[in-house]
């Protein structure tokens, strides 16, 4: 395992990005097709430059980790002003009773050592532990964002903060 690469920053796109109700004004209401399915997404534009910031200021790089897949450099990334990022490959499913996230196991094997923060809706205690006791995972600050109000400047002060720490 080796944690010598730049630290990765996943992001998911539903509940984060795309909150579940418009919090203020400041998110404007898009359009996205999938597959031919229509979609109504909530996007705050500034979150683009943030995120941007955020990587540029630590050197840590933007992953998409979200059932979007590709399509989130399609439809999501160009809104919010972001470049076409990797992407983990992750299959929706349903989380198993009190077991980690369907996306928990891809973002373990794609991390491999990696030093990562995970801005996610659905992380709970069971992905902690999963994480932890994987053995291609390293250091990893997991950020359960609220899906009523989505990414805050508050979430992204926390990765900054872990990200420029010191590390072993």
């Amino acid at each position: 395992m080796t944690t010598s690469a730049r630290p990765l920053v996943l992001l998911d796109v539903d509940g984060v990005l795309n909150p579940f109700h418009r919090p203020s004004s400041r998110f404007a209401r898009h359009e996205c097709v999938v597959d031919g399915l229509t979609y109504q997404v909530l996007l705050d534009e500034r979150h683009g430059a943030e995120l941007r910031d955020l990587a540029e200021n630590t050197g840590a790089e933007l992953v998409w980790a979200t059932t979007w897949e590709e399509n989130a450099n399609d439809e999501i990334g160009p809104r919010l002003g972001l470049p076409r990022l990797p992407v983990i490959e992750v299959t929706a499913g349903a989380r198993a009773a009190d077991g980690p996230l369907f996306k928990t196991g891809p973002v373990a094997e794609y991390v491999r050592g990696r030093p990562f923060v995970w801005f996610d809706d659905e992380l709970t205690s069971a992905d902690w532990e999963y994480l932890t006791g994987h053995p291609d995972v390293g250091e990893f600050l997991l950020i359960e964002v609220d899906p009523r109000s989505g990414l805050s400047g508050c979430d992204i002060d926390r990765a900054r903060d872990w990200l420029a720490a010191p590390r072993p």
